[in-house]
């Protein structure tokens, strides 16, 4: 049996992983050095580009990578083969990426009680970190978070940067009365947000 070839390998380990790897965990997998992985990602990254029909992209996410579905194909998907998260926790998830780091006690205010749960539950789904604040808890989106959202950094103010022009794009708080919630949270920061161009009516 003739060998397979790197670019070959890499595709099946990553597609096969579900997950992002890093460099040095596909070099340990698979028994190449650091610059020929780094070579044969760029190249099949080229090579999904070209796929006439294809429906697999290669992301970079910081220092990882992934297969993913095009984001134009995800959304024609049936629901069953989406991991999309529950509406009530794309809610949450927005406001925390778009004013991150936010306190919980801020989210509380905006959403109310049931903030709390929506937080335990982005934690369990490994989509924000909660690290204690004094007497409230600090939040901000995680690796696994740019990943679900198709995000190509994982600095939080990149992420911050990136997720307010997706927002500017997309309307994605349009229905969460995010004039209301821009006017407060600058309020509340002492802070002008002046990254989004809401009219003021």
């Amino acid at each position: 049996m003739s060998e397979l070839q790197l670019d070959t390998l890499l595709e099946a380990t990553l597609f096969g992983a579900g997950r992002s790897m890093s460099v040095t965990e596909l070099c340990e997998s698979l028994g190449y050095d650091e610059d020929e992985m780094l070579d044969s990602l760029y190249s099949l990254r080229s090579t999904l580009r070209r796929r006439r029909g294809g429906a697999l992209q290669i992301a970079e996410v910081g220092d990882r990578w992934a297969i993913e579905v095009k984001p134009e194909i995800a959304e024609h998907l049936p629901k069953e083969a989406k991991t999309e998260l529950p509406k009530k926790l794309l809610k949450a998830a927005s406001l925390i990426a778009y004013h991150q780091p936010m306190s919980q006690s801020r989210l509380v205010e905006l959403l109310g009680q049931k903030a709390y749960d929506y937080v335990r539950e982005l934690a369990q789904h490994g989509m924000i970190d909660r690290r204690k604040d004094g007497n409230t808890r600090r939040l901000t989106t995680t690796r696994r978070f740019s990943e679900a959202f198709g995000c190509p950094y994982t600095d939080r103010k990149k992420v911050k940067a990136w997720f307010r022009e997706q927002v500017q794009k997309t309307g994605i708080l349009d229905n969460l009365e995010t004039d209301q919630i821009i006017k407060e949270e600058s309020e509340y920061e002492g802070t002008v947000q002046d990254t989004l161009k809401f009219a003021e009516e």
